[in-house]
């Protein structure tokens, strides 16, 4: 096990791969819930992924954040489990492991399961001993994650609690297949005795099924469950449950509910209990979570994050099984629902994300709803804040952050107002698109372009203002690690200025540095917020929304 000389504080935001963050930053038995929500590229073909054994196309490798391949990453995890890297393993979980790679070979879908186990062995370390462990994911791998968490969790004394299914999307066509309309939520105690509070919900007393009696409605309900027992007497008569079944009340309790008139026989003389209509405004949520939407284009909370959950989903998970003040971890926080249900509700929260575009959704996100005081109490940690650590940024060779000194560019010069250039491949030199306006009416892009080597010429500059030209742009932004040259400044300056027509004009071609943004310096564009928001919603209403993880 891992030991840190220091107590965490509370709440933090991390930038990098959660793996490293969690070995270095969070101690033994600190967190009470941890609740992840980890990418899973659920619509590539089930059948390719399982068969793969490595030579997929890496374009497609790459499409998006939430697809894997077997890469030098997985490589480590891989000797991390095998060699039970800091401990966090058990025989079980290595052997699973060991006989996997036999099955599924050094493929997507292997990569996906071996990444979880190293995680999911270090989350199982940061738990309280009275912690929980809610795991978000499809059923596309489902079955596997089920199997590690059982080799992690139960083996060392751990509860198998639920497998919860929520209904993420109403019924769809699907071919010749039955639609994929839920997620699969696992829920796991770190010991077998843990506090729980069961959430309650509203329960609307309809339907055929409902009987009205003087002036009282009920329904009439099984009084036998599942599994093997004995006959009661009820009303002088003994009675079997059906076949394979057990009453589940005991003869006391029958004899109580036959005093109250709350058994009955129906023409079968097999005896119901009657459930009034009061006795049923209010209960306990099962294992078939049906009553919480999925994010839709018309919701409030929408952010235009792919695959944001809703708000209501996180609330059921923190207040059943944390409580005020109780540490909340997420480890892949996404668009920060957790962080955000969390400090809603009084919890202290420890956010992760790789992605820089997350982290900075996060912020402007807290600041939406809790103000300047909600950023205050973040601690955040990762974030380039010299050179030194955008060189290393700049340098990382994992394909997983290949793009991340672009968007903490991006975002950190425009504010957050920008929308980065997710298209892959030949993107004209595209890294971010903000928006500004010339008129009442009219709403022209802003192009922003970044640059991060020694050999940053006028050429780039010149490239930029094509792309300015082609795109009918405002103007072109260009970013560089190093101070232009002298004629990129030329360049750039002989291009005039924009001129909005209820605004003050501004230069057509602007170059700003790395060093004048971690010195402080923000873009500074007319209606800069407002028209973005405008532009990234209409963005986002024109694309499906992708609701897996």
């Amino acid at each position: 096990m891992l030991h840190f000389p220091y107590e965490i504080s509370m709440n933090k935001l991390y930038y990098g791969d959660n793996l490293d963050v969690m070995r270095k930053f969070i101690r033994d038995e600190t967190v009470n819930l941890c609740y992840i929500d980890p990418p899973f590229n659920s619509k590539r073909n089930y059948n390719q992924i399982y068969n793969n054994i490595g030579t997929e196309d890496r374009a497609q490798a790459q499409a998006f954040t939430d697809t894997w391949t077997w890469d030098d990453h997985a490589n480590e995890c891989y000797d991390d489990i095998l060699t039970n890297k800091n401990g966090v393993q058990t025989q079980q979980s290595i052997a699973l492991i060991n006989g996997l790679e036999k099955v599924l070979r050094k493929g997507s879908l292997f990569a996906y399961i071996v990444a979880m186990t190293v995680r999911i062995g270090e989350i199982h370390r940061v738990l309280k001993p009275t912690g929980s462990f809610y795991l978000h994911c499809d059923p596309t791998a489902s079955h596997y994650l089920k199997l590690v968490c059982d080799a992690l969790f139960v083996t060392r004394g751990g509860d198998y609690k639920n497998e919860i299914s929520w209904k993420r999307t109403s019924g769809r066509k699907a071919g010749n297949q039955y639609g994929r309309i839920h997620d699969i939520i696992f829920f796991y105690t770190k010991l077998v005795a843990t506090k729980f509070k069961p959430p309650q919900v509203e329960n609307e007393v309809r339907g055929h099924d409902v009987i009205v009696e003087d002036g009282k409605a009920f329904r009439l309900s099984d009084l036998s469950g599942a599994g093997a027992g004995p006959p009661r007497v009820f009303d002088g008569r003994e009675i079997p449950p059906p076949n394979g079944r057990h009453w589940m009340y005991d003869q006391p309790q029958i004899e109580a509910l036959l005093g109250e008139g709350k058994i009955v026989f129906n023409r079968n003389g097999a005896p119901r209990l009657k459930k009034f209509v009061e006795e049923l405004n209010e209960m306990s949520v099962g294992d078939l979570w049906t009553d919480i939407e999925p994010i839709n284009s018309a919701a409030a909370e929408r952010l235009g994050y792919p695959t944001q959950k809703p708000e209501a989903l996180l609330e059921r998970v923190i207040g059943a099984s944390s409580n005020e003040g109780d540490v909340v971890l997420d480890a892949f926080c996404g668009c920060g629902t957790t962080a955000a249900v969390s400090d809603r509700l009084k919890r202290q929260w420890i956010g992760i994300d790789i992605t820089y575009q997350s982290v900075a959704l996060i912020l402007k996100r807290l600041k939406d709803h809790g103000g300047q005081a909600a950023i205050d109490n973040v601690e955040l940690h990762g974030v380039p804040k010299d050179m030194e650590s955008v060189d290393a940024l700049i340098h990382k060779k994992d394909d997983r952050v290949r793009k991340e000194i672009e968007k903490w560019a991006v975002l950190t010069y425009s504010d957050n107002r920008a929308v980065i250039n997710e298209k892959k491949g030949s993107d004209a030199g595209i890294d971010g698109i903000a928006y500004t306006r010339k008129s009442k009416n009219e709403v022209l892009p802003v192009i922003l372009s970044v640059k991060t080597g020694k050999n940053a010429n006028v050429k780039d500059i010149r490239d930029l203002f094509a792309v300015v030209e082609s795109e009918k742009a405002a103007c072109g932004i260009l970013i560089t690690r190093y101070d232009p040259t002298a004629p990129m400044t030329t360049f750039a300056k002989q291009q005039g200025k924009f001129k909005p027509d209820m605004f003050q004009p501004f230069d057509k071609l602007q170059i700003v540095t790395v060093q004048e943004i971690l010195d402080g310096v923000r873009m500074n564009l007319p209606m800069m917020e407002e028209v973005t928001k405008k532009a990234q919603k209409a963005k986002n209403d024109d694309q499906p929304t992708l609701l897996s993880d």
